[in-house]
């Protein structure tokens, strides 16, 4: 054994060390010397302190044969391969993995001298202690970089919980006891994300901390394009720029949305920035198509819709039927059946939970709709073709060449009020929401024009509309928009959109078939949306009232089963035709 240098048993006993012979070196589980504190699994050693010896030992096996045999003075020998003689250990060596990283720090020191006493043993010591909790403290940091790694890609993941979960689970399942402290972590990391769903954002721009009213004006200008983007940020804007006031504006300039020209929402219970997302399949034409109902024997139906139920005329039957959740399939069993005529129903009107029914024989029928109030009576010589009802007030018009207004009252049903004569076979007719007059459309057969204006009150003619009408260009559907605005279209192949405040003479705009077919009904959204039914191979057309062209043309039937489109609806969602032979649903919501 080498001795101390002079000096050393002075620092030694300022330091509180006893110096004595070094301590015998341990056997690794090679049988070969090794440092303090790198002895076998028995001591309690870690992973990094057994990865150590073994690389001493395969560089003792490196330099086996290099003739190293003994060690300098001072610095004892480390044991060159198999032939090589164990020498007393430096402070290095004994001090561990501790004393090694401090000797990388200053290679200087150990260069000139390879440390003094005083270090050495220090080192030794440390050596001792850290051996002792080297494997508990390799198993704590394995277990906070796996904590960390779990954190982190619970971040990652927090679109997909479920699949952060499992991952979670499965870094995890080395380790015993984890399993209740993760569903825990998990159920107060949801409850956070519910939170900073619905919380604003504390970091980011300085725009996202101003008042929401601030931020709603600033929004408003944004298009449908910027909004989508902008909810994709995070989900408090994603939630923010789901308002309904943000898609109000943009929901009025689309087609179908179901806002009217006055701003008026008809759809209150449907979320805007959805309605919005459905119009832009109107725009494009994009729907699918379906038949509801088909008969055995050609007809000409009328329908109304009320809620979710829609109401349809069969032969001298009307019959009720309710829609499906999904609003484009029908219960094939009706709810209920509504009878009287002897003939076929021409047409039909909802009213005051009453349906006023117009037939073939001449009479008109009213009845309660949930009960089975019902009373016919006689109105007219000839076939009833077309009926409305508004404010307790019953207009009716006829191939006989008369108008009549009737009470809804139950103690007066059957009393004409008046009587018009029109000179001409009316096909149409339209009371004003006003309730102060009402509009006829004839044959134009034995008048200059088919549109004539009446006062609800005394029956006396007011006015009448266009002067520029072809002999024969009967109308066969009106409808007002407004108390000052109406459509209307028939045999001249023409849509046209008359306004009563600048001119009765000449229309404001006109759309024309393109295939010169008869057009024998009209529907609107009261905004930017025109259907129309065409009378050859049931073709409906959609029309932007702010372009002249047609936007989109759907043929319902083929060359064998050619049939006019008798009557449309539509919703926000659905765009229903009745033809000859069937019903027809167009789905634009699930195109």
């Amino acid at each position: 054994m080498v001795s101390p240098p002079p000096g050393a048993a002075a620092v030694a006993a300022r330091a509180g060390l006893r110096v004595g012979p070094a301590p015998p070196p341990l056997m690794g589980s090679q049988g070969r010397s090794g440092p303090p504190g790198n002895g076998g699994p028995g001591e309690g050693e870690g992973g990094e302190a057994r990865k150590l010896q073994e690389g001493r030992v395969a560089r003792g096996k490196r330099r086996k044969g290099k003739g190293k045999g003994k060690a300098r003075a001072g610095q004892g020998g480390r044991g060159s391969g198999a032939e090589g003689k164990p020498g007393p250990q430096t402070a290095k060596e004994a001090a561990g993995p501790e004393a090694e990283a401090g000797a990388r720090a200053c290679p200087r020191e150990e260069a000139e001298g390879g440390g003094s006493v005083e270090e050495g043993a220090r080192g030794i010591i440390k050596g001792d202690e850290g051996s002792a909790g080297a494997g508990k403290e390799a198993q704590g940091r394995e277990y906070r970089k796996k904590e960390a790694w779990r954190v982190r890609a619970r971040r990652r993941e927090g679109a997909r919980p479920g699949r952060a979960q499992r991952r979670g689970g499965q870094a995890w399942a080395d380790i015993p006891g984890t399993g209740v402290a993760m569903a825990a972590a998990a159920g107060e990391e949801e409850e956070e994300a519910a939170r900073e769903s619905a919380a604003r954002p504390a970091a980011g721009p300085a725009l996202w901390r101003l008042p929401e009213e601030l931020l709603l004006l600033i929004c408003s200008y944004l298009d449908m394009r910027a909004l989508g983007r902008l909810a994709q940020v995070c989900r408090w804007l994603r939630r923010f720029t789901s308002c309904d006031l943000l898609w109000r504006r943009i929901a009025r300039a689309s087609l179908n949305s179901g806002f009217t020209r006055l701003g008026t929402d008809l759809m209150t219970s449907v979320p805007v920035k959805e309605r919005v997302k459905v119009s832009q399949n109107w725009r494009l034409g994009r729907c699918r198509e379906a038949i509801l109902l088909k008969w055995r024997c050609s007809q000409m139906p009328w329908m109304q819709l009320e809620d979710d139920s829609l109401y349809i005329s069969q032969a001298n039957f009307v019959l009720a039927y309710q829609f499906r959740p999904d609003g484009a399939s029908l219960n094939r069993r009706p709810l209920g059946v509504f009878a009287g005529h002897d003939e076929d129903v021409c047409h039909f009107v909802l009213a005051n939970s009453h349906i006023i029914s117009a037939g073939g024989d001449g009479k008109i029928g009213v009845h309660k709709i949930h009960s089975t109030f019902a009373v016919k009576y006689s109105a007219h010589e000839q076939e009833v073709n077309c009926v409305d009802c508004k404010g307790g007030i019953i207009v009716s018009g006829s191939r006989d060449r008369t108008a009549k207004v009737w009470p809804l009252a139950s103690g007066r049903l059957g009393q004409c009020l008046h009587t018009i004569q029109t000179e001409d076979r009316v096909w149409s007719i339209a009371i004003s929401p006003l309730l102060s007059s009402f509009v006829t459309g004839t044959a134009c057969c034995g008048h200059f024009s088919p549109l004539r204006i009446w006062d609800l009150n005394s029956g006396q003619l007011m006015t009448h509309l266009g002067s520029d009408f072809p002999p024969g260009a009967g109308v066969l559907d009106v409808m007002y928009e407004s108390p000052f605005t109406l459509l209307s279209c028939g045999y001249d192949t023409y849509v046209r959109y008359w306004d009563l405040r600048t001119s009765v003479r000449k229309c404001v705009m006109e759309w024309e078939e393109p295939h010169d077919s008869t057009l024998y009904c009209l529907q609107t959204d009261g905004n930017h949306l025109l259907a129309t039914g065409s009378s050859y191979y049931g073709v409906v057309r959609l029309w932007d009232r702010r372009q002249r062209a047609c936007l989109h043309a759907f043929p319902l039937t083929s060359t064998p089963l050619s049939s006019p489109v008798y009557c449309l609806r539509l919703t926000t969602k659905h765009l229903y035709a009745a033809l000859s032979y069937n019903l027809h649903v167009l789905d634009f919501q699930n195109p």
